[in-house]
């Protein structure tokens, strides 16, 4: 009896999340102009020997639920023939926001290509920074950055997050200090989908994650939250 209660329940809560699938894509704002998500740079001077780096950060939307994570990618790249050894990218996450729960650095390696990696970011100057004895970057293969930090619960709908900028040290050429790389999203509330998946994740039944994402598969959440019920 008590099992089938709690299947019950758990086709209800599945119900609403999918109710919820319209929430999120209705419940997505368009930011403001002056709050831009993405923002790029380039670096070609004497130290370069005439090669341009690249750089960008983005975050994973433009407008983003409070209570729930924002995933900032940052991407080191170059043109032409040069080929640069990246060792430290360091982000700055909004003033207030919390350590990152996730970082992953996706890079080439010889004989395998590009491989994405978790790794562990640590303090550094107010920011967080990753390292390595040396990322490989040429035109076809940049280095790229995926932070995730917990956004704070207590934004107010419509604020607008202004993340702090990127540093990147290496090779002579790549290396620079770039404080208006950032990134901007709106707040807005949770939607129906995270707020009963992160409540399900709460209490063991949800995604790792514990929200719905725009990247994220809806079926795959479900199919890890029936995983979980029945195996109980």
């Amino acid at each position: 009896m008590f099992r089938t209660h709690r299947m019950t329940a758990l086709v209800a809560s599945v119900s609403l999340a999918s109710a919820g699938l319209s929430v999120l894509s209705a419940g997505i704002a368009s930011a403001d102009s002056a709050c831009a998500v993405r923002s790029y740079d380039t670096k070609k001077d004497i130290s370069t020997v005439g090669i341009t780096h690249t750089y960008e950060k983005i975050a994973n939307a433009e407008s983003i639920g409070a209570g729930t994570t924002v995933t900032y990618k940052i991407v080191v790249g170059t043109t032409g023939i040069g080929n640069p050894y990246v060792n430290t990218i360091t982000d700055f996450p909004p003033t207030g926001f919390g350590a990152p729960v996730k970082t992953s650095v996706t890079a080439y390696h010889a004989g395998t290509g590009q491989r994405t990696e978790d790794v562990t970011a640590v303090p550094n100057a107010g920011g967080w920074k990753v390292t390595s004895t040396g990322w490989f970057v040429n035109s076809g293969n940049p280095v790229t950055l995926n932070i995730t930090y917990p956004v704070p619960g207590d934004l107010k709908a419509g604020q607008q997050i202004t993340s702090g900028g990127v540093g990147v040290a290496g090779t002579v050429g790549v290396s620079n200090e770039l404080p208006n790389l950032t990134s901007c999203f709106t707040a807005r509330g949770a939607n129906a989908g995270e707020s009963l998946l992160g409540s399900l994740g709460n209490n063991g039944l949800g995604s790792s994650d514990g929200q719905l994402s725009s990247t994220g598969s809806f079926s795959d959440v479900l199919s890890d939250v029936l995983k979980k019920f029945l195996g109980s």
